[in-house]
C-alpha cells in the first residue's frame, strides 16, 4: 500500500504534543520537522532487524525491530535502491554498543539516535551532508565521533550531552568542525566567529547568559532558527552577510540595543525578534530603500521600536589569507612554526602571549585550515601545501 510522506510523523506530533502540554514560561519549542527531502509517495518493507520506507529512488530506515541489541550495521542498499536515510526516532534508546552506517547514507534525521547509552563511537560517512536536531543527544558513552572532511550541517542540540560535546567545549567553546559551527552554549564575553565558518547550528548559542557580544563573518548568510534564543545578556551583534534571519534568532534577547546588519539582508522571519522587549539601533549596511525591499513583519514591536543608521558606504576588511599564521600577507614554513609555537608554548606565543611576534586573532583565524580550531594538523596542511601535494 502506498503512503504519502508527510512532514511530522505520529511520533514526532504526539512529542510535541505533550512538551506543549508541560512548557514553562519562558520556555521555547522550535517546529520539529525532519530534514529530508521534500514529499512524496513510498511503500513501507520489513528486512532483517530494520522496517523501511520505499521510494521510487531510495530507501529510509524508519525503525529497528528490536531496541536491545549490541551491534547495528545498517545496509547500503535494500531491493537494489540505496539507503541514504536514517528516519526520525528510528534507534532511539537502543542499546547498541557499536554502530556502522552505510556510505550511502546522506540524511540523519531528528532524534534518530538519540538516548542510545552504550553507543562509544560514531562514524560518520563521508556521504552525509545533515544530520538532524537532538540526533545523538542523551548518549554518555559517545567519546569519540569521527567527521568526513567537509561541511556537514547539524541542528538545535545533535550532540547535546556526550562526551564527545564536553571535551571539544574544553578545547574550544566555539566548536567548529569543517567550517561549521555546531556549539558556543559555554562562550562569555565578546564573540567572534571565524571567517573560515560558512554554517551554524541551530540554537547554537541559545539560553547563553554569559555572551554579550558576537560578531558572525561574512561567509555566513543564513542565521538558522533559536541561533541566540534567551541569551537575556547579549548587548551587540554585527551579522556581515546575512540574508536570511529565522525563527526566534533575537527571542528574548532584552538587551539588545546594537544589531549591525549586512546589506545583503533578504529576509526576516515574523518570530524573528519574538518577546524582545529591548531598543535598539539597527545599522543597516546599505540603503533605506533597500531595507524597505527587505521581507519583514509588518508589525513587529522590535522593529518599529528601532533607531536606524543606514551606512550604504560600509565596506568590510578583506579576509585573512588561508595559512598566513603570522599575517605577513604570505603563507610559507613561518607560518607552521608559528602555529607549533603558539600550541607548545601559548603563554609565550599564544593569543595573549608575550613574545614580540605572537600569534594574533586574524592569525589563529588564518592558520586554521579546517575549521575545528588550530590543532597540529594545521601545521601539517600548510606543510602539504608548499610541497604542492594539497589537503585531503
Amino acid at each position: 500500500m502506498k503512503r504519502k510522506k508527510i512532514s511530522l510523523s505520529i511520533a514526532a506530533f504526539i512529542t510535541a504534543f505533550s512538551l506543549l502540554c508541560t512548557v514553562t514560561p519562558g520556555s521555547f519549542i522550535s517546529p520539529v520537522t525532519p530534514v529530508t527531502a521534500a514529499d512524496s509517495e513510498y511503500t513501507y518493507g520489513s528486512t532483517g532487524q530494520f522496517e523501511y520506507q520505499k521510494y521510487s529512488d531510495h530507501i529510509v530506515i524508519s525503525s529497528c525491530k528490536s531496541t536491545d541489541m549490541t551491534s547495528v550495521e545498517i545496509p547500503a542498499n535494500i531491493d537494489n535502491l540505496p539507503v541514504t536515510e536514517i528516519g526520525m526516532y528510528a534507534f532511539q534508546l537502543n542499546t547498541m554498543k557499536s554502530l556502522k552506517l552505510p556510505d550511502t547514507l546522506t540524511v540523519i534525521n531528528s532524534y534518530a539516535f538519540g538516548m542510545c547509552r552504550n553507543l562509544t563511537v560514531l562514524t560518520i560517512p563521508d556521504s552525509v551532508k545533515k544530520i538532524g536536531m537532538h540526533a545523538f543527544e542523551e548518549c554518555p558513552a559517545l567519546e569519540t565521533i569521527n567527521f568526513p572532511d567537509h561541511l556537514v550541517e547539524t541542528g538545535d542540540y545533535t550532540f547535546d550531552n556526550t562526551p564527545w560535546l564536553n571535551a571539544q567545549r574544553k578545547n574550544d567553546p566555539l566548536v567548529i568542525v569543517n567550517g561549521a559551527l555546531i556549539d558556543g552554549r559555554t562562550c562569555k564575553g565578546e564573540v567572534v566567529v571565524p571567517s573560515n565558518v560558512k554554517f551554524i547550528a541551530s540554537g547554537a548559542f541559545a539560553k547563553n547568559t554569559e555572551i554579550t557580544s558576537a560578531v558572525i563573518p561574512a561567509n555566513v548568510s543564513t542565521i538558522p532558527d533559536n541561533t541566540f534564543w534567551y541569551c537575556s545578556n547579549l548587548a551587540s551583534v554585527e551579522l556581515k552577510g546575512v540574508e536570511t534571519l529565522g525563527f526566534g534568532v533575537f527571542g528574548a534577547c532584552n538587551k539588545l540595543t546594537d544589531l549591525k546588519i549586512s546589506g545583503k539582508l533578504k529576509t526576516i522571519d515574523g518570530y524573528t525578534f519574538t518577546d524582545n522587549t529591548s531598543t535598539a539601533t539597527i545599522t543597516f549596511y546599505g540603503s533605506e530603500a533597500v531595507w524597505k525591499s527587505v521581507e519583514k513583519p509588518e508589525n513587529d514591536a522590535f522593529l518599529q521600536r528601532a533607531k536606524y543608521v543606514f551606512d550604504e558606504n560600509h565596506t568590510e576588511p578583506s579576509e585573512g589569507l588561508r595559512g598566513d599564521a603570522n599575517c605577513d600577507g604570505q603563507v610559507d614554513l613561518s607560518d607552521a612554526v608559528m602555529i607549533m609555537q603558539a600550541l607548545a608554548n601559548p603563554n609565550k606565543y599564544g593569543i595573549d602571549g608575550t613574545a614580540e611576534h605572537h600569534l594574533t586573532e586574524q592569525g589563529k583565524a588564518n592558520g586554521d585550515m579546517n575549521g575545528d580550531g588550530l590543532t597540529v594538523g594545521d601545521a601539517q596542511a600548510i606543510q602539504k601545501i608548499l610541497l604542492g601535494l594539497g589537503i585531503n
